[in-house]
């Protein structure tokens, strides 16, 4: 796929925030529905989340939802689906808005990610979350985004504040993703194409590259991670996930993919099997 085709297949990333499944789309009796929380405070205002809780007494598994969209664009109600049916399985997701390219370049996003985690443990009796059991969920970007959650520790310097070990822990317990790139340090050292978002080439800015990417933070004390993937996705190459599974699987990380046939990036994220396999994923890993 030519360069020109991929830039004009980036706006659609957000395209599914209005395809939800039937099953995954409708409100639900069972789920107490709170829009427009406030996580934290930026120089460029409010970030917020919407907050999906079962009925019930709880403690549930917390899952943090992040959407895609290049980094650039998209919005928290993109996944409102996969949230709501991850509330119809007993956890309360929490599904994000974060800082987008280019205004706000690498690492905000991921900052902001770590600060929605660290809120969710903060407001855990609130949102009725048991905080020892809090797994993510993302697509595409959103998938870079969890998968790097999942990944980084307090000390790689992708917290966002100053004294990490004074807060809550952003760990992850479980993370599953799709469309997922995971390793920028292959890309070609001259390409501008993510320099809208990492400031730069990677010759330019090659550590930028090194911190945006999960595989590069594999470690054997890594959650356990499911993704899922398009088996004709000329976007994000399927080598993408199957090099992470290798990675963390040689660290004795349990790692899941499930390649989704005769299917391309977009359509990938609505399909009813990864989203299913996804929330099973989930709820079996932080059920522990």
């Amino acid at each position: 796929m030519t360069r020109t085709k991929k830039i004009m297949l980036l706006p659609l990333l957000a395209c599914f925030a209005s395809c939800q499944t039937p099953a995954s789309g409708a409100e639900s009796d069972s789920v107490e529905t709170r829009y427009g929380e406030v996580y934290v405070e930026r120089d460029s205002g409010s970030l917020k989340a919407d907050v999906y809780v079962p009925k019930g007494k709880g403690p549930f598994p917390g899952v943090v939802v992040i959407h895609g969209g290049a980094w650039y664009i998209g919005t928290r109600a993109q996944l409102s689906g996969v949230a709501q049916l991850l509330a119809q399985h007993g956890m309360t997701a929490v599904a994000i808005s974060y800082r987008l390219a280019p205004r706000h370049k690498f690492p905000a996003q991921i900052e902001d990610c770590k600060a929605a985690v660290r809120w969710m443990r903060e407001q855990a009796g609130k949102l009725k979350i048991d905080p020892k059991r809090v797994g993510g969920f993302g697509y595409s970007a959103g998938a870079q985004l969890v998968t790097l959650l999942g990944t980084t520790d307090a000390d790689d310097g992708l917290e966002g504040i100053d004294n990490p070990q004074l807060g809550p822990s952003t760990r992850l317990q479980a993370v599953a993703a799709g469309g997922m790139p995971c390793d920028f340090r292959v890309m070609d050292r001259d390409s501008r194409r993510l320099a809208f978002w990492l400031g730069g080439s990677r010759r330019e800015v090659g550590e930028q590259y090194r911190l945006a990417s999960p595989r590069a933070f594999v470690t054997d004390d890594d959650p356990p991670m499911f993704f899922f993937h398009g088996e004709n996705d000329e976007l994000v190459p399927l080598l993408s996930p199957e090099a992470m599974c290798a990675s963390l699987k040689a660290v004795a990380v349990p790692a899941e993919l499930y390649v989704v046939p005769n299917i391309g990036h977009i359509f990938a994220a609505m399909d009813q099997a990864a989203l299913t396999k996804s929330v099973a994923f989930l709820a079996e890993k932080l059920s522990k």
